[in-house]
């Protein structure tokens, strides 16, 4: 049998961030967390609330990739979700959101602001968007399509995802819903399942996708990261989520994401 593509891997390692979610929103920011989240609704986790990015639930699990014409013919509304609406789920954190981090450290804070100093920064990016209150109102998940020491830091050059330090700092009230749940990579996955010294969440190893190595991994990590004494491999899609990937993703759009070692 041959090994999953490194896309498929991705994919369904993304889907593994929400199960358990039950009737949360799941709301995937990007194309492979899409596809991801997608993946998740349409097999384990068919309860998740999907929504049509704009102002309704959705009942169905459509592909990516649909144009406008094509997405609206598509579309099953299960119910009206206006903006109003939308903050009555994310005040009561009933919402699970996969950003992407140009940068993230060990304590699951995130960059998608700004590179270097913040006064003259090297690069400009997205700016804060809704990171800090998706960081504390809800779980929220990372997806780093290429790891590098670059990407996966000490320290982030500017805090937009609150980590689990500085919401330790905030007090009781900050951690109420805060939840850095997973860091998928084209290389691994993250969770924190550690503490450091203060007992506070740190990145640790929970699995390397088929053909990488825990060296290759720490490597390419530029932070102090826990390797448990047994690594396992991330598995690929199996059963009803290999015709759901092709479905989800017919254009195959994940492996240009993500390309096979």
């Amino acid at each position: 049998m041959s090994a999953p593509r490194r896309a498929d891997v991705c994919a369904v390692a993304i889907a593994e961030t929400f199960r358990g979610d039950g009737e949360r929103l799941c709301n995937p920011i990007g194309n492979l967390p899409l596809i991801g989240g997608r993946l998740a609704a349409a097999t384990f986790e068919p309860h998740l609330a999907l929504t049509d990015g704009f102002y309704t639930l959705i009942d169905d699990v459509p592909p990516v990739g649909l144009d406008e014409e094509q997405r609206l013919a598509h579309r099953v509304v299960g119910s009206w979700n206006p903006y109003r609406e939308m903050f009555s789920l994310l005040w009561h954190g009933r919402r699970h959101v996969m950003m992407g981090a140009t940068q993230v450290d060990r304590y699951g804070n995130q960059n998608i602001a700004a590179i270097g100093d913040w006064h003259r920064p090297t690069s400009q990016l997205l700016g804060f968007r809704g990171a800090p209150g998706n960081t504390i109102n809800h779980t929220t998940s990372y997806w780093v399509p290429n790891h590098s020491p670059k990407v996966v830091v000490e320290h982030v050059d500017v805090v937009c995802g609150v980590g689990y330090d500085r919401a330790a700092a905030l007090g009781p009230a900050s951690s109420r819903f805060h939840e850095i749940r997973r860091v998928v990579t084209n290389l691994c996955v993250f969770d924190f399942s550690s503490s450091d010294g203060e007992g506070i969440p740190v990145l640790t190893l929970r699995s390397v996708h088929p053909g990488v190595t825990v060296d290759e991994v720490v490597e390419a990590t530029g932070c102090e990261v826990v390797v448990p004494p047994d690594v396992p491999t991330s598995r690929g899609p199996d059963g009803d989520e290999v015709v759901a990937l092709e479905r989800l993703d017919p254009a195959g759009s994940r492996f240009a994401e993500v390309p096979d070692p």
